[in-house]
């Protein structure tokens, strides 16, 4: 499923890229051996791969574990990449379970970690895919080094802006980018001419844009300002450009698009760049999940000393 505005360009292609769409690169510290090794030096020795912490199809289980998405996962596997207890998977098609070993690209997977989320400021000019094959930069290029891999809920394409979700966890990716999920996406924006309510009611009753039939919009019209309108644009299914797209064809065109909210997380008072994880009740409270544990100390009170009571 494409977000709104979603930018369509894909990994750079090569035999061995292992380039994912929405997803931060693994760090490179201990993936690759390196080419040349000394005289005296012995065989690297490869840890065993830890067995996975839960039962499920392969591709559902590289996906938990923040790999990429399942779909991701699938096209891993059908290129080799995957091996299960030492045998290279072929096909998809496969069970495993605790007992089982699993590497990819020759390297343990890990446990998968507890499941976490990111709000992120999206600032315009940036596209959201690791490799970007017209060599633009990518927001995987301007996040935090201290973040660990993270996978892009839904896009934002190359002139979008405001609220992306980011996560560990292939699973809670798959869920809330499902259309099933139904989370209210809202976004403010700015067209430039003169709406009326009889043009906008095509977007509230569901329009057909070059043979592509999109869902009814949440449209309401906040001001007119000089030559361009802001408006207030919800969507629970949101597709390739649909916002742009859709303004298009009533003859308004975008020149300004953020977005707000996704669900019932909001952008609120979050700068431009600025990355906020989310609290664990948060993440459990809004998708039944358990959060992981953060880093920083809970704090404590601490009871003041005060002189001692005189007893009575």
């Amino acid at each position: 499923m494409q977000d709104e505005a979603s930018y369509g360009g894909g990994p750079k292609a090569g035999p061995k890229s292992g380039a994912k769409s929405g997803t931060r690169p693994p760090p490179r510290r201990g993936t690759k051996a390196s080419a040349k090794s000394g005289p005296a030096s012995k065989p690297a020795q490869v840890p065993a791969a830890p067995m996975v912490s839960e039962d499920g199809r392969i591709a559902k289980v590289l996906a938990r574990a923040g790999v990429a998405s399942r779909r991701e996962a699938e096209k891993m596997i059908e290129e080799g990449r995957v091996s299960v207890n030492g045998k290279v998977l072929e096909s998809p098609a496969l069970n495993v379970t605790a007992k089982d070993r699993i590497t990819v690209d020759g390297v343990p997977l890990a446990p998968p970690e507890a499941p976490r989320l990111w709000l992120y400021h999206k600032p315009v000019g940036l596209v959201t895919t690791t490799n970007d094959e017209k060599g633009r930069e990518t927001i995987f290029d301007k996040l935090p080094e201290d973040l660990p891999r993270v996978m892009s809920i839904g896009r934002l394409d190359l002139n979008s802006e405001g609220l992306l979700l980011l996560t560990n966890d292939g699973g809670i990716k798959r869920q809330l980018e499902l259309p099933s999920t139904g989370w209210l996406r809202k976004y403010r924006v700015r067209v430039n001419g003169a709406p009326t309510e009889d043009m906008l009611k095509p977007l509230r009753a569901g329009i057909v844009v070059d043979g592509q039939a999109f869902q009814p919009m949440q449209v309401t019209l906040d001001r007119q300002q000089g030559a361009n309108a802001w408006l207030t644009v919800g969507l629970r299914e949101g597709k390739n450009r649909e916002i742009r797209r859709a303004m298009a064809d009533i003859g308004l065109t975008v020149n300004r698009l953020i977005r707000v909210s996704y669900g019932p997380f909001q952008l609120g008072e979050l700068k431009t760049g600025e990355v906020q994880e989310l609290r664990p009740k948060v993440i459990r409270d809004q998708l039944g999940l358990e959060g992981a544990k953060t880093e920083k100390p809970v704090p404590t009170r601490t009871r003041r000393k005060g002189p001692p009571k005189s007893r009575q």
